[in-house]
């Protein structure tokens, strides 16, 4: 209920009434004029009351009397009335209806009670309700209030005391707080007045306001008081203390500092009274040296005042207050402050002053700001202190004073520590805390432990706030003993609350000022305050760093508590990074230098730390005059060993022990490098070559993607870790990849250095790893890669140094390492191909070419392992990423094609399974460009000669392509010309041709010709079966695909690809190696014909050359209309020749067989005879075949892609204009000249017959050359001449005469006794025919060539009887010929001679009345011929010839004798009869004998054939002779003659001797010889006269023998008579009878009248013979006499005959 409501007012009037009539009643008896005062104030109320609306304020000014009557009830000093006058008075305050005189006189009453120590406690109470209640107590009536309450406090009494100290305080906070209320209220009014400049008198209060001047004067005389001076304003004052004196300055100072910084008046006070006053006071303190306080030894001339505690303490909380309210005002005074805290820390001060020193420092720790402006005053100012540096150095040369000088002059430190429960532990020392160890039952004390030194910690404050024990103390008198580490422990928390204090408030500004820059960017530059406060940062860093890090790196070494451990390091780390964002590289450098050093084991060898840290630990700071040395980790371990392992190192040594402190630094360098990674830049280096060293020690090895887990040594000591760590091992592997992962947060430049560093770190690791195969440190290369998988998204900033420095790695001769950075160069180009890049890398072709260069670089690296891994990696890409190469293509082409043979079969297996990926899979997918690479990739392992299957296999993949090619012709025509385009008009801008091979050739062109130049190289491979397949391919590839090239190009395929490869197997052919081959390894055997090198590049000869010709042939067409096709013509007839007449059976044999294919070609149709246009009368068979592919056509569809080809290069083929035959002779006569060069080569004989190894032509080989003639002369028919027939003939006759060598003679001879022809001799008289054919339809001028030709076939006849030689060479005849051995057999010629003869007889036949041959006089030299047979006739090597001859002759002299007689005018055959005449004589009369075993029907069968020839003479000869020159007839004649009496022959055996004596010869002779005598009517006496004259010979002969015959006979009585002699009479008599035959058949007038008297005479001398003995003789006598009887008529004209 508030004091001014109705109810509240009544109230208050019923009690003021109450209170008086209590007084009237207490006063009635003793104070009579109390009384009535009291009762005439009863009406005096009770009149305000019912006159006034506003009763309160009525009261008020009416309270002098109001209360007079409670004022004389004091007076009377009895205690009951005076309570109750004081209570009324109270509630009259209350309800503050007293005026300011009233208020006077209230004070003055109570003084007068105090002075009489009355009520001391009512009274204070009054005077704090008269304060509290209202505001009207001001000046002289205050300042007696305020001495009233400081008199109570000096009196005996301790409960007046303390409450009147209490009121004493509250009441200086009243006269303050009125002060700041009355600045509010004028706060808005009006402007204060200008503050007094200058050093204005103390005095001058004038220009404050009421309040303001109470406080003013209160201040003053307290700053008076304490000084031990007289006040000014407090009178009556008669004690104070300067206990007291500095709580109230403390206490006003702190709550109210806003008036002191806004009123001068005030500010003044502080600087002139205030700051001297606490100097003075601090004297003693200063000068006091421990251990000199012996009361005025000999070294000070005066005694030093001791110090005193509570003041002491008292004056640095008001310091502790000044510095936090007044640096502003007080910047010289605060230095003085703060220079004096600094020395109280001095190890020779008394330990309570360096206890509460170090609490005052806490408190500025705790405030940044305040360490700021100490910075910007003073350490930033030239000539100044620097104070903020001499704090922390103090702090840190305390902490290192307390291990270094343990318990210098204190007792208490060697009481027992707080929480006593380790007994003894001082003396324990390293035993101390730690030596129960982790299970021992004790709980360990946090402490740390130095050398020996053992101090506990405790906990002192919060964290952040600095609440003292000491500084709170202000009961005590004497100084308190201070606990063991309670120093140590403030200390510790101030240098934390420090680091602390100063990081989050730099960081917190650095943020809101990045932000700012952020916002600001896009308006004006920045403004000029930034670099200001970034100075003011980078001063206090680099002010407080080297004592912080000497402090904490010696506090981290001693400490033996994981949490403090844990702050230590948390120190460390923000500070580090602190410095790292304020890019003040030396002190962060140094900060994780002792981080990284802690986390190793102690001395741990490790250069980069090491060459960091000398700049540091070789500095001495200097801290007032004491030197203090940065301390280096102490060797002792009071740890908990946590791990053992090997340390990394070149040199193998002993093994390391990790402790649990190492993997917390190890865990707090992991957290630096995971969350402030931006910040490290160079230190990256330090931070990772630690870890390395500890992921070494700790044995985590690499594992997929980089990660590292544990994993066992590999040699050496195993790794011992205990269990645990094994727990932690997981999770510092796990942080150590988030620690990588979190790279991706980085900016562009810290990824660098942090890629730098590991780079540099892993040539540490690859020097190391040199030279000796220890398990090299793969820990950079394995962070190298995580870092690279995850800045996938800005891979091209750091792809290159990446990837240049794992390729050094892929290089290392250490396999492992080399085998991790293969691991890691492949997997970040495979996760590189596969990231989702932004744009896509399809998009972004630059990306993607730098992600594959490496794969590249790869095939550089010479080890297998890598280029296994390289490989392994393309085959993946493949298989992922095939279909999004683009532009890759010819980076990944390259990487395949990169083999070498001196690679392994595995490598070279797997490079070939990507290619066959590749063909497979991709070529539609890839650019068109690079399928020139592809083809060459192909290639390239088909020359590789480690794995023959790959070879064979790859050119199925060139066959494959082609294949594709064919299919995808136009599509890949028209990219490339778009390619084409764009290269040219480079080349052009560059001023350059255009470097494509084969160049002006079309684009698509080009690649075919690449595919057929690659073959073409692999036809020349060592390798037979690779050349077979490759030939095979590049002849199936061209047959089958040719017609898409343009015709230029063709002239390209001619002669780069064709005659190219043709020469070059020509070469290895003749060069190739004799030595006959195993075995073709392993087990394979070699067939005998190919069993050397020479022989199987025969085979690939062979293949070529048909490969070659064949396409000659099928493509003339094409060819034909190239400008150079005659040249090419030449060269392939060229190396049709050579190979023609290489010594190699197979290849000659086979350059015939080409040389046929390319005679079979067909002279291109003309445009007119186009399928198409065919005339009606072609059958439809034709049709189709001439549409079909016949030679020289390319296979024709509608709309083939080669025409689609034509069209878009616009050439149609260019046919010639109608009527115009290609003009094909100038072909033929080459080929012929050709053929002829082979021919006269291969049978020309041998020089020397004596060489064994004399190479002979074989007989399939000369039979095929010959039958290429009849193809061949088809197209020269038409200029075949003379002169070429000549030509011919040589060589037909060379062929035949070739011997065949005896081991294959029964392959080719018949068994010389059947008469067949050998296929070469069939061939050549093929040969013959054809020409004969031809000539015979010919023109007439051909015909002249007859003769040549009967004359060829002549010499063939002769061979029957005499064979050809060849050269000098011995041969034998077939039937003594040995076969296995090497003997030269001549073949048997007489079956080829009778068929010749057979042609001839055929061909005189058709022939004989050609002009041609009656001049050249075939006839004649056809007798010729045959007279050798005929002569020899049983002499003839075989029975048949001389046979044949004679029917031949026959045959040929019934046509050619007619014809003889016509010319017989010409004179044309006058030569030709004599031969005939000898013909005749040879044969009729052999000299010859018939062999003894001629049986007898044989020799009539012969007989008879001479029968046959003696009536050839009497039909076609003799009946003619008028017509025949005489000399002839007369031999005839006497041959006759001849025949018919001395034919008989003298050899044969009586039983024979009947049949063998010719009769029917001699008989037929004779009938001829007489009726050539009688019929002729003798054209000329001569014929007569010999007719006649042989007539009468023979008769006379007769006569002779008989008689001669009938006396032998007579003589010899019994004995018979020799043989012939019987013999010839026998003969006689037949003749005799033959004659008488003749006679009479003849015409009597023909026969002369002396033959018959002849005849007559004959008829005694025969019957004289009768008495003979011999019955032979007696029956031809018989015959002999029979036909006489025709004689015997009765002589009736004896006169006339007489006459006539």
């Amino acid at each position: 209920m508030s004091t001014s409501s109705p109810e509240a007012v009544k109230k208050l009037l019923e009690n003021m009434q109450a209170d008086l009539r209590s007084l009237s009643m207490e006063c009635k008896k003793k104070f009579p004029p109390v009384k009535e005062a009291a009762e005439s104030g009863i009406v005096k109320i009770k009149t305000i009351a019912a006159r006034n609306t506003d009763i309160l304020s009525a009261l008020k000014e009416n309270s002098s009397e109001v209360v007079q009557p409670f004022l004389m009830g004091c007076g009377t000093k009895e205690p009951k009335i005076t309570q109750l006058c004081l209570a009324a008075i109270q509630r009259l305050m209350s309800h503050e209806v007293v005026s300011e005189a009233a208020a006077g006189n209230i004070i003055n009453m109570l003084w007068q009670l105090m002075e009489n120590g009355l009520e001391e406690l009512k009274l204070l109470q009054t005077v704090l309700v008269l304060l509290t209640t209202n505001t009207i107590v001001h000046d002289e009536v205050l300042s007696k209030a305020i001495v009233l309450c400081f008199r109570l406090h000096f009196t005996k009494d301790n409960i007046t005391n303390n409450t009147a100290a209490a009121t004493v305080r509250q009441v200086v906070t009243v006269v303050f707080e009125r002060m700041v209320a009355e600045d509010q209220k004028f706060k808005g009014l009006t402007e204060e007045p200008p503050a007094v400049q200058g050093n204005s008198n103390r005095r001058s209060v004038s220009t404050l306001r009421p309040s303001a001047k109470d406080a003013y004067m209160l201040f003053q005389d307290l700053c008076q008081l304490v000084n031990a001076d007289a006040p000014y304003w407090l009178v009556g004052m008669t004690e104070m203390t300067r206990t007291f004196g500095l709580e109230l300055l403390e206490s006003v100072l702190n709550d109210f500092p806003e008036v002191f910084l806004q009123h001068q008046e005030f500010s003044f006070l502080l600087k002139e009274r205030v700051c001297p006053l606490v100097i003075k006071l601090f004297s003693p303190n200063i000068k006091f040296r421990q251990g000199s306080s012996g009361g005025g030894s000999a070294s000070s001339p005066a005694p030093v005042e001791k110090p005193y505690f509570p003041i002491c303490m008292r004056l640095l909380r008001v310091v502790s207050v000044l510095i936090k309210h007044f640096y502003s005002l007080l910047v010289t005074e605060c230095e003085i402050f703060l220079s004096l805290l600094v020395k109280f820390l001095d190890g020779e001060k008394p330990q309570w002053l360096r206890a509460v020193a170090v609490e005052s420092v806490h408190r500025l720790c705790v405030q940044p700001h305040l360490l700021r402006s100490f910075c910007q005053s003073y350490d930033m100012k030239q000539h100044s202190t620097k104070v903020f540096r001499d704090i922390v150095n103090a702090l840190g040369s305390f902490i290192q004073s307390l291990f270094i000088l343990p318990s210098a002059g204190n007792t208490s430190s060697t009481s027992t520590p707080a929480g006593g429960s380790v007994s003894g532990s001082q003396g324990s020392g390293q035993g101390g805390p730690g030596a129960a160890g982790p299970g021992g039952g004790l709980t360990t004390q946090a402490a740390f432990e130095y050398r020996g030194t053992w101090i506990p910690l405790m906990t002192v404050s919060v964290q952040g706030s600095a609440k003292a024990t000491y500084l709170e103390m202000l009961d005590k008198v004497e100084p308190p003993s201070i606990p063991e580490g309670y120093a140590m422990s403030v200390a510790f928390s101030a240098l934390l609350d420090l680091v602390r204090g100063i990081t989050t408030m730099i960081e917190r500004e650095l943020s809101k000022q990045e932000q700012e820059a952020a916002v600001r960017e896009e308006a004006e530059p920045v403004g000029p305050q930034e670099p200001m406060a970034h100075e003011v940062w980078e001063e206090m860093v680099n002010a407080c760093w080297c004592g912080l890090l000497a402090a904490l790196s010696l506090l981290l070494d001693a400490s033996t508590d994981e949490t403090a451990t844990e702050n230590i390091l948390k120190a460390e780390l923000s500070m580090a990074s602190l410095c790292g964002r304020l890019c003040l590289v030396t002190p962060r450098d140094a900060f994780i230098t002792a981080i990284c050093k802690a986390s190793l084991p102690p001395h741990y060898a490790l250069t980069i730390l090491s060459s960091n840290t000398a700049n540091l630990s070789n500095k001495v700071y200097s801290i007032q005059g004491q030197s203090v040395q940065m301390v280096s980790p102490s060797s002792e371990s009071h740890q908990q060993v946590v791990a053992v392992g090997q340390p990394l190192t070149t040199q193998p040594q002993g093994t390391v022990v990790l402790t649990a402190k190492n993997i917390q630094c190890m865990r707090t360098l992991l957290n630096l490098a995971h969350c402030h990674g931006a910040y490290l830049g160079t230190s990256w280096q330090l931070v990772l070559a630690t870890l390395q060293h500890l992921v070494w020690i700790l044995g985590l090895k690499p594992a997929v993607g980089g990660v590292l887990k544990p994993g066992r040594a590999v040699e050496g000591p195993s790794t011992v870790l205990t269990t645990a760590v094994m727990t932690d091992l997981p999770v510092i592997s796990n942080i150590l990849s988030r620690l990588f992962e979190s790279s991706q947060y980085l900016d562009d430049v810290s990824l660098h250095h942090l890629i730098n560093a590991l780079c540099s770190l892993s040539m540490e690791a690859m020097e190391m790893a040199y030279g000796n195969n220890k398990e090299p440190s793969l820990f950079a290369v394995a962070k190298l890669l995580e870092t690279g998988l995850v800045n996938m998204d800005r891979i091209e900033i750091l792809w290159r140094p990446l990837t240049a420095h794992l390729l050094e790695v892929c290089q290392h001769p250490n396999a492992r390492m080399r085998e991790w950075g293969a691991e890691a160069i492949t997997s970040l180009i495979k996760a590189g191909l596969s990231f989702k890049h932004e744009p896509p890398l399809s998009q972004n072709q630059r990306l993607q070419l730098l992600l594959l260069n490496p794969l590249k670089e790869l095939s550089n690296v010479l080890h297998a392992d890598i280029r296994q891994k390289q490989l392994e990696c393309v085959l993946q890409i493949l298989q992922n990423q095939g279909d999004s190469l683009g532009p890759g293509w010819p980076l990944v082409l390259g990487v395949i094609g990169a083999i070498r043979n001196d690679q392994g079969e595995s490598l070279i297996r797997t490079a070939f399974q990507c290619l066959q990926l590749v063909v497979t899979d991709f070529l539609p997918t890839m650019p068109c460009m690079c399928l020139q690479i592809v083809v060459d990739v192909a290639g390239s392992f088909g020359l590789q000669n480690q794995e023959l299957n790959i070879s064979l296999t790859s050119i199925g993949l060139l066959w494959n392509i082609s294949d594709y090619f064919f299919q995808r012709g136009e599509a890949i025509t028209e990219e490339l010309e778009r390619e084409e385009a764009v290269l040219l008009k480079q080349a052009q801008d560059k001023g350059e041709p255009l470097n494509r091979p084969f160049h002006p050739a079309p684009p698509f062109d080009c690649l075919w010709l690449c595919l057929y130049a690659k073959l073409g190289e692999l036809c020349v491979d060592p390798r037979p079966a690779v050349r077979k397949s490759a030939g095979q391919t590049m002849f199936s590839t061209i047959a089958a695909h040719g017609t898409l090239l343009q015709p230029p190009t063709w002239n390209i395929v001619v002669w780069k690809v064709l005659f190219h490869l043709l020469d070059c197997v020509r070469k290895s052919s003749t060069t190739a190696d004799k030595e006959k081959i195993e075995s073709g390894g392993g087990n394979i055997l070699i067939h005998h014909s190919r069993d050397t090198a020479e022989k199987q590049w025969a085979e690939t000869w062979v293949l070529t050359l048909a490969g070659v010709a064949r396409i000659f042939n099928t493509r003339r067409y094409l060819l034909q209309q190239l400008g150079d096709f005659f040249k090419a013509w030449e060269v392939l007839l060229d190396h049709i020749q050579s190979a023609a007449l290489s010594k190699n059976n197979e290849v000659s044999l086979a350059a015939l067989k080409s040389f046929q294919e390319i005679l079979q070609l067909v002279t291109p149709i003309k445009d007119t005879d186009k399928p198409d246009s065919l005339t009606m009368d072609v059958p439809p068979v034709l049709m189709e075949s001439l549409q079909g592919s016949g030679p020289g056509r390319p296979l024709v569809r509608s709309d083939s892609l080669a025409e689609r080809l034509a069209q878009r290069y616009g050439a149609q083929p260019s046919l010639p204009p109608p009527g115009e035959e290609l003009d094909d002779s100038a072909l033929w006569w080459s080929a012929w000249n050709t053929w002829y060069r082979i021919g006269t080569e291969c049978t020309r004989p041998p020089s020397c017959g004596t060489d064994k190894l004399v190479f002979v032509p074989s007989q399939p080989f000369l039979t095929a050359l010959i039958q290429i003639f009849p193809a061949l002369y088809q197209h020269i028919a038409g200029g075949f001449s003379m002169e070429d027939l000549k030509k011919l003939g040589v060589i037909l006759h060379g062929a035949v005469s070739v011997p065949i060598s005896s081991d294959s003679s029964p392959f080719i001879l018949p068994s010389y006794t059947e008469a067949v022809l050998t296929s070469l001799q069939e061939a050549v008289l093929t040969a013959l025919d054809v020409l004969q054919k031809a000539i015979c339809v010919g023109s007439e001028n051909l015909q002249v060539m007859y003769p040549a030709i009967f004359e060829q076939l002549l010499l063939f006849v002769e061979f029957s009887c005499k064979p050809p030689q060849y050269g000098k060479m011995e041969t034998k005849h077939v039937a003594n010929a040995k076969y296995n051995q090497a003997e030269w057999v001549a073949l048997n010629y007489v079956p080829f001679a009778e068929r010749s003869l057979e042609v001839v007889v055929d061909l005189y036949h058709k022939t004989a009345c050609h002009k041609a041959v009656i001049n050249e006089k075939v006839l004649q030299n056809i007798i010729k011929t045959l007279r050798i047979p005929l002569g020899l006739k049983y002499a003839c090597p075989a029975e048949s010839t001389w046979k044949l001859a004679v029917s031949s002759l026959l045959k040929v002299l019934s046509i050619g004798l007619p014809v003889a007689r016509q010319q017989a005018s010409s004179g044309k055959f006058d030569t030709m009869w004599p031969e005939l005449a000898n013909a005749f004589e040879d044969f009729l009369f052999t000299k010859s004998s018939p062999p003894d075993n001629l049986s007898i029907q044989e020799f009539q069968r012969n007989e008879a054939v001479d029968v046959e020839v003696v009536q050839l003479i009497s039909t076609e000869i003799l009946p003619f002779a008028n017509f025949i020159p005489k000399e002839f007839v007369g031999r005839i004649m006497s041959m006759l003659n001849k025949g018919s009496i001395h034919s008989q022959s003298s050899s044969f055996t009586e039983a024979e001797m009947d049949i063998r004596m010719r009769e029917e010869f001699s008989k037929v002779c004779f009938e001829t010889l007489l009726q050539f005598s009688f019929s002729n009517k003798a054209s000329t006496p001569q014929e007569g006269y010999i007719s006649r004259m042989a007539l009468s010979v023979l008769l006379q002969r007769a006569q002779d023998v008989l008689r001669r015959y009938v006396e032998d006979e007579r003589l010899s009585g019994r004995c018979p008579l020799p043989r012939q002699q019987v013999t010839e009479i026998i003969f006689v008599l037949k003749a005799i009878s033959t004659l008488m035959d003749s006679l009479k058949k003849t015409q009597p007038e023909n026969v002369d009248g002396n033959v018959w008297a002849q005849v007559i005479a004959l008829y005694p001398t025969l019957v004289e013979c009768i008495t003979c003995s011999s019955p032979e003789v007696s029956s031809a006598l018989k015959d002999a006499l029979g036909p006489f009887k025709d004689f015997m008529q009765p002589p009736v004209s004896k006169v006339q005959n007489g006459e006539s």
